[in-house]
């Protein structure tokens, strides 16, 4: 029961796919605390806001909010501490290249747990959208919704 309650986390940031067009993806470990680890579990993280920077050849993920574990006593962690990503070094090297170009970003996408029990946060290289994009994102959302419903009837 308990591992199928873990392969159930699946953590995702609704707002990257609509301001964001994803050039590529990467799927990179993260180093946590056991409190940490805890609450992922439970499903209490947001990826709200969140983005990741490569520094001394190391990316770390900011403003990631991870609620404090509720049987947590003083050993707790911090809510929105800056964690770091695990990666090989030809893809640290490919996000620091794609960083420095004008007009791309790096965000995190997905946040879930794998089969063996870990943590796992899906990022990507990005590119900003425009408004009109973005509407024509709404567009298609509508269009699939009202077919979807068409189906159903």
């Amino acid at each position: 029961m308990k591992l199928q309650k873990q392969k159930d986390i699946n953590i995702k940031n609704k707002r990257a796919t609509f301001d964001y067009h994803i050039v590529e993806t990467f799927t990179a470990g993260i180093v946590l605390t056991g409190t940490e680890i805890k609450s992922i579990r439970l499903g209490k993280a947001s990826l709200v806001d969140t983005y990741c920077y490569v520094t001394n050849s190391e990316v770390w993920v900011k403003n990631m909010n991870i609620t404090e574990y509720f049987y947590g006593s003083y050993n707790n962690h911090e809510s929105r501490r800056e964690r770091k990503l695990l990666l090989t070094r030809r893809e640290i090297r490919r996000l620091d290249a794609a960083s420095k170009d004008a007009g791309t970003t790096i965000i995190p996408i997905r946040l879930f747990i794998n089969d063996r029990g870990l943590a796992k946060l899906v990022i990507g290289i990005a590119r900003g959208k425009k408004e009109y994009d973005k509407r024509e994102s709404i567009k298609d959302r509508e269009a699939k919704r009202q077919l979807s419903r068409a189906m159903y009837k």
